[in-house]
């Protein structure tokens, strides 16, 4: 008992110490994962950054491309920009750009978890399950303990199953 008392006061301990990572979780407003160059929050003095995180908030997903780009011209190294990209791509249904977006978050951060949410709903939107269900495990492996991102893309995995296990039954 002793033992695991002290095993938990070093988490504890560890866990008050952790550098704070950026805002915004998976689900619907995007980011996650920390992002720009030194993995800290994106540079939120930027107009267009601000602008752009707005927008993701109305749900203005072309407005989110055309401020985020400008971003990105200036901050080519910011992930979470890019996610964001990946996200409003695949909002407006283009899921290539979308991908392209978000392997670009994932080759500046690939421990970015909104980027790896976002990509297995992408996979989802195209129907690919396997490579969604992959996404879900990196998710597992970069959680410490269970996260946003990944409790909201194992839902909507098990959404998925649900609506095309129930459509391939009425065939």
């Amino acid at each position: 008992m002793r033992r695991l008392m002290m095993v938990c006061a070093c988490l504890c301990f560890f866990m008050l110490h952790l550098p704070a990572h950026s805002a915004g979780g998976g689900g619907g407003a995007g980011g996650g994962g920390g992002g720009g160059v030194s993995g800290g929050a994106a540079d939120v003095d930027d107009v267009d950054y601000q602008a752009a995180m707005a927008a993701v908030k109305s749900e203005d997903w072309s407005q989110v491309l055309a401020r985020m780009s400008a971003f990105v011209q200036r901050q080519p190294r910011n992930a979470d920009a890019w996610n964001e990209l990946g996200h409003a791509a695949r909002k407006l249904g283009d899921t290539d750009s979308a991908f392209r977006h978000y392997a670009k978050a994932l080759e500046i951060n690939p421990k970015h978890k909104g980027a790896h949410e976002y990509l297995g709903e992408a996979y989802l939107q195209v129907g690919d399950l396997a490579h969604a269900e992959q996404e879900l495990r990196a998710l597992d492996s970069i959680c410490f303990f269970p996260c946003e991102e990944y409790s909201d893309l194992k839902e909507q995995i098990r959404q998925y199953k649900i609506q095309h296990v129930t459509a391939d039954a009425r065939r």
